[in-house]
């Protein structure tokens, strides 16, 4: 008999069986679930249930973070009511507007753990898989009746191994693997699979650039995704918390529906272009575009090293388009005041907002006019994604969007650096 992959171990132990295959159906119970913003919506499904206390409030975190702050009355009568449920229900684990966007601050929190399963009612929970999770995205109705009862019966996913070989070339990133990723096999690509990478890759990125790969394949229509985790995940977690742990990796016999492997030694930066995350092309063919606005944020492209990477490209210069820089965090954000990346930011002429994920959502903190185009660090660039129909979005990784905001148009970063 064939190993296991890392989805059917992880759930098979969440749902307290020995065993599992994919396409079998099981009861899980995960070790976190979350929401956001949205959680006054799902409180409102819950009490139609009939339901009146959450299960195991010791296992829910909120974290308010998709429009904040508070950016009209209906914004702030949502928070209201979020406020008072969380007290209401004894949720230990909130986070306040300021403090971040749900993923990063989880993250920082030491909340999830390698071999551990979480839900949440955001698309972009595939983030966890860089600790070596299982983190999935469920729609309203499920996190109520996660709330309810605790657990949630799921298909176990067929599985894509992704290998990476090669260390990234200087001005290459990981947010570049992945649109690399998109652009070779689209937004279809991953969808329903638990997505477990391999290769050497892997240990040449940093805490900061992990991240990026399994939360964008959120954008491959993926149910998860997967890293195996090492001594830097594990040294970052120690920092973090007592918990002892487990974790997991796929068996070497285990079974792939599908394999794609990727060098990444010469892979040059890409750039999605408008109006999807897989429209894909090598940066110098959008250079010379017009750009009004750039923006260096989100759960994608918001840490400190993304902050580290445009202020080492606008240093000393001054930005022509506008530059908004959202920081994924409270702590990204002192940590990038302590070094001075935020002075330097400043200078040039950016403008930086309250962490949280700003016009990713099309909320507001930088919301575009109409034929208005931007570059952003972040996951998504289908039409009107950022508020506004008819402005054009573009994707790269944070030298791209800094050099861009430089110069007023799509331009490769060494122009600008050298």
């Amino acid at each position: 008999m064939s190993g296991y992959t890392f989805a059917e171990k992880a759930l098979a132990r969440a749902a307290g069986v020995s065993s599992a295959r994919a396409g079998d159906v099981l009861d899980i119970r995960p070790d976190l679930i979350f929401s956001h913003d949205n959680t006054a919506a799902i409180r409102k499904i819950f009490l139609g249930f009939g339901a009146k206390r959450i299960l195991h409030p010791d296992r829910v975190a909120i974290t308010l973070d998709h429009a904040v702050p508070a950016p009209t009355t209906l914004h702030a009568q949502n928070h209201a009511e979020i406020r008072a449920w969380v007290a209401e229900q004894g949720i230990g684990h909130f986070f306040e507007v300021g403090r971040g966007i749900c993923h990063q601050v989880i993250s920082e929190e030491g909340l999830i753990l390698p071999s551990e399963v979480i839900f949440g009612s955001d698309s972009h929970t595939t983030h966890f898989g860089w600790l070596g999770a299982f983190g999935m995205g469920v729609g309203r109705t499920e996190m109520a009746a996660l709330w309810a009862t605790g657990e949630l019966w799921l298909a176990v996913p067929q599985a894509m191994k992704i290998t990476l070989t090669g260390r990234l070339p200087n001005g290459t990133t990981a947010k570049d693997i992945a649109l690399r990723i998109l652009r070779d096999l689209s937004v279809q690509g991953g969808q329903y699979r638990s997505i477990e990478f391999f290769g050497d890759t892997i240990s040449t990125l940093s805490i900061d650039e992990r991240p990026v790969i399994p939360n964008m394949m959120a954008e491959f229509g993926a149910m998860n995704a997967y890293f195996p985790p090492d001594e830097t995940v594990f040294n970052f977690l120690r920092a973090r918390t007592n918990h002892s742990y487990t974790p997991l990796y796929p068996d070497n016999d285990a079974v792939y529906e599908a394999e794609y492997a990727l060098d990444v030694s010469d892979l040059a930066p890409q750039i999605a272009l408008p109006n999807q995350p897989d429209n894909v092309v090598d940066l110098d063919q959008a250079i010379g575009t017009p750009i009004q606005q750039a923006f260096i944020g989100t759960c994608t492209g918001g840490r400190y090293e993304d902050l580290v990477m445009a202020a080492e490209v606008v240093r000393g210069k001054k930005i022509r388009s506008r530059l908004i820089v959202i920081p994924a965090s409270a702590d990204v954000m002192l940590r990038a005041a302590q070094t001075g990346v935020l002075a330097d930011l400043i200078s040039a002429g950016a403008s930086i907002a309250t962490p949280g994920c700003g016009p990713c959502m099309g909320n507001h903190l930088g919301v575009p006019a109409s034929d208005e185009a931007s570059i952003s660090t972040g996951s998504r660039n289908f039409k009107g994604r950022m508020g506004t129909t008819d402005a054009p979005i573009y994707l790269a990784n944070a030298y791209v969007v800094a050099a861009s905001a430089v110069c007023g148009m799509i331009v490769h970063p060494d122009e600008v650096m050298s």
